[in-house]
């Protein structure tokens, strides 16, 4: 059954976490033992990031420096199939355009289609550190509706030098959403217009960005619904973590902080008390959310994956 089929045929709140791959060269087992601490709540399906690469200078001879592209946590692919085979849970890698040729994109597709692994979230993905906005990497896709068609067209049985074949199963795949609208869009009805569209080129599912206001949450789902978005909108909640994230969160991913929770933030002297703040505040957000009767609440748990497996006590 589909991420897409789980999702709309839950009769209670599902519960679902991602999980970062291990940089490189380390071990999986880091990935397992996250796993094996959230297991018991019985997660519908597990998510996979996936993370491009980045430019970086090394030293040479002759005090000069050589420019490369690194990536610091390859295998996607492989957790994704490992996590599949393990658990035999549904593992959802993360696809992006940043960083990723269409051919790249593309062999990562015959992979996952060869290892029977059919679902997908569908990003943009982030700008490069080095770049001051979201630069297209050459030959590949500027925008996630880009990467649905071209997933789309897989799922057709063509390959991108034309050739045809046949597909058992086709790839399902869910996108993104923002209750506080993507950072780059000028207003609100311009992302929800692009959100529109990603729907209908044939998205299943909408993941939001985290939010820490569930009214903001409800009134997106609202707007959604006028707009004609009517698939599931899954509400994403990140628990705080460290006494930093008062400030960082708000720069990073362009979310506001309830006065609230600002408040309660600002009275932290270590990270242990922040902690403390982040599950009591994530698990009211959860409890609320379940009983509004939303299909499911996905978390993202780095960082945080003891909070998650204590707000995930607490409500499920």
């Amino acid at each position: 059954m589909s991420v897409v089929d789980l999702i709309n045929n839950t009769r209670t709140t599902a519960f679902s976490f991602e999980v970062l791959p291990p940089l490189k060269g380390n071990s999986i087992e880091k990935v397992f033992k996250t796993i094996d601490r959230l297991r018991e709540y019985d997660p519908k399906y597990i998510n996979i990031t996936t993370h491009r690469s980045e430019i970086i200078y090394k030293d040479i001879e002759g005090g000069l420096y050589k420019r490369i592209s690194e990536r610091t946590r390859p295998g996607t692919v492989a957790v994704a199939a490992a996590i599949q085979n393990k658990y035999q849970i549904p593992a959802v890698p993360h696809l992006i355009c940043s960083g990723f040729t269409k051919s790249e994109t593309e062999y990562a597709l015959i992979d996952l289609n060869f290892l029977g692994i059919y679902d997908l979230l569908i990003l943009r993905g982030d700008k490069a550190k080095h770049d001051n906005k979201f630069v297209p990497t050459p030959e590949g896709h500027e925008h996630a509706l880009d990467l649905q068609h071209q997933v789309n067209r897989f799922n057709e049985g063509y390959f991108l030098d034309g050739s045809k074949t046949s597909l058992n199963i086709p790839f399902t795949y869910g996108v993104a959403g923002y209750p506080e609208k993507h950072d780059e869009s000028p207003n609100p009805e311009s992302d929800l217009n692009w959100l529109r569209e990603k729907v209908k080129a044939g998205a299943g599912y909408v993941v939001t960005q985290m939010f820490f206001d569930n009214s903001k949450y409800f009134d997106f789902v609202d707007r959604c619904r006028v707009a004609g978005i009517n698939v599931p909108i899954i509400p994403g909640i990140k628990p705080i973590n460290y006494c930093n994230q008062l400030t960082v969160l708000p720069k990073v991913f362009h979310v506001d902080l309830p006065e609230a929770l600002a408040c309660e933030l600002r009275k932290c002297k270590t990270d242990a008390e922040a902690c403390e703040v982040g599950v009591e505040w994530a698990t009211g957000q959860a409890r609320e959310l379940k009983a509004k009767g939303v299909p499911s609440i996905h978390f993202y748990s780095m960082m945080a994956t003891e909070s998650v497996r204590r707000i995930a006590h607490n409500v499920y």
